[in-house]
């Protein structure tokens, strides 16, 4: 094995089915020695086994890593059936109380620390237009920007008070999507002077408070010239987020596996030119033979093309410097007995309790 491909693991987080180590999953994270894990509801049965699946993995990776899940609450919510429901976005932004979009963050944050969870890729920055209401619902909290930066700032906050890192998503903004990027490809006709004034608003100001920020799999054909997926595209990954936006933390995916990307190219390639394009975190989340023939179409392409192996060191550096510069991100957790999920449920419970009594009282 090269030292390129000994490394390049490091530009994928990965999803596999399954709530316990098999011989297929632990030889999978041997091979591709990847930056990071995520989770599912698939996934996940109970407190003490996913903090039991989460160490068996790190047990099969070198380097600390990214254990991650998307919990934002409401209809995206991975912990329901283990710990209870958790509010959406919208309930929280409803009670219009910044002490409660923050303890929103804290709640979640909790909860994903004591499973072992350290990055949960939320919140949604996207703008709540009427467009997109069917897709977002209560996923997004207003069509004004600055409300959503201060909701959003407050989550985070919380997020790290748990010792959780969250992401902004999904660059440069859905808002106007019609489509579920789950199954097709959004096709998003708005001006370049729109999406900056609107969409991008949250991104340009909490540049330097996102840790990570997801690349959705929308096209902008008035921006780019043409109908491909941002998430493939190197005007919006380095020359909008990177350059003129100027966001220095890791830039990740969306699933590379969901249809909106898959309708313009097969998996190994998207995840190609989701690096080219300047990305530094691939979202692989299902199927083991994905995982394989990305890993193996990434270090095919640095090995005979010099530019892209370039890129491909640029990233794995930023990722690893990242990671040096968190250590507390990767803390050992106690194993979450019956009497901490017990606690932890009941906090949950009164949380969703408290926002449902401020929003009545509005």
């Amino acid at each position: 094995m090269t030292d390129i491909s000994k490394n390049i693991g490091q530009l994928l987080i990965i999803g596999f089915d399954g709530t316990e180590m098999s011989p297929s999953l632990a030889s999978l994270l041997r091979d591709v020695q990847p930056a990071g894990v995520i989770l599912f509801a698939r996934n996940i049965t109970g407190a003490e086994q996913t903090w039991k699946l989460l160490r068996d993995c790190q047990a099969q990776v070198k380097t600390p890593l990214f254990t991650c899940v998307d919990l934002e609450g409401g209809k995206v919510d991975r912990f329901r059936n283990v710990l209870g429901s958790a509010p959406s976005a919208a309930d929280v932004f409803a009670t219009g109380d910044r002490r409660v979009f923050r303890k929103h963050g804290q709640v979640i944050g909790a909860n994903c620390r004591a499973l072992g969870f350290n990055v949960d890729f939320a919140p949604a920055l996207d703008l709540a237009f009427e467009a997109s209401k069917s897709v977002m619902s209560s996923r997004a909290v207003s069509e004004d920007p600055k409300l959503v930066i201060t909701y959003a700032r407050e989550f985070l906050r919380g997020l790290d008070d748990s010792g959780v890192l969250g992401c902004g998503k999904h660059f440069p903004g859905l808002g106007e999507g019609k489509l579920d990027s789950h199954h097709e490809l959004p096709v998003i006709e708005k001006s370049w002077k729109k999406l900056w004034n609107e969409d991008m608003v949250p991104y340009r100001t909490m540049r330097r408070n996102l840790p990570f920020v997801m690349v959705s799999h929308a096209a902008y054909p008035a921006v780019t010239k043409k109908a491909i997926p941002a998430s493939i595209s190197s005007k919006w990954i380095t020359d909008v987020l990177r350059k003129k936006i100027g966001f220095r933390g890791l830039i990740a995916s969306d699933d590379l596996e969901m249809g909106g990307v898959l309708a313009a190219v097969p998996i190994e390639r998207a995840t190609v030119e989701f690096v080219r394009a300047g990305g530094d975190l691939g979202l692989i989340c299902h199927k083991e033979a994905f995982v394989r023939r990305s890993f193996e179409e990434l270090a095919g392409e640095a090995e005979k093309d010099k530019k892209f192996r370039k890129r491909v060191e640029q990233s794995v550096a930023r990722v690893v410097a990242f990671k040096k510069k968190n250590p507390g991100l990767f803390r050992k957790q106690s194993t979450p007995n019956a009497a901490r999920v017990q606690k932890l449920s009941r906090q949950l419970w009164e949380f969703g309790e408290q926002v449902r009594l401020e929003a009545l009282a509005l």
